[in-house]
Formats: C-alpha cells, sequence, structure tokens
C-alpha cells in the first residue's frame, strides 16, 4: 500500500514539473508585451510630434 502511495506522489511530481517548465506559454506573454511597449513608444511619439504635424500642414496650407 505504502508503495502505491510514493507512486501516486512522484506520479504527481514529475506531471507539476512537466507543466511548470513548458515554455509555451512564455513565448506568447513576452511577444504581448513588445507590442504593448511598441504602441506605448508609437503613440507618445505620436502625441509629441501632433502639433508640429498641425503647423507644417497649416503653413503648407495657407502658402497653396
Amino acid at each position: 500500500m505504502s508503495e502505491l502511495f510514493t507512486r501516486l506522489f512522484v506520479h504527481g511530481q514529475n506531471t507539476i514539473a512537466a507543466v511548470r517548465d513548458r515554455e509555451e506559454g512564455q513565448t506568447l506573454v513576452e511577444y504581448a508585451l513588445i507590442l504593448a511597449l511598441v504602441s506605448i513608444l508609437t503613440i507618445g511619439t505620436l502625441l509629441l510630434i501632433t502639433n508640429k504635424l498641425n503647423a507644417t500642414f497649416t503653413q503648407i496650407a495657407n502658402t497653396l
């Protein structure tokens, strides 16, 4: 009976280790973080240059 419990315990530990060591989801999270960072930087850059772009287009429109 003791041997059965030992086998079940070892099997449970192996299963938990196998699930813990999987890296498939880790790559997805890394790509999501990179995408979020690029999006934030793009939005920030656009917000910074919006006034300059509006001024430039207004000047071009007035010149024409």
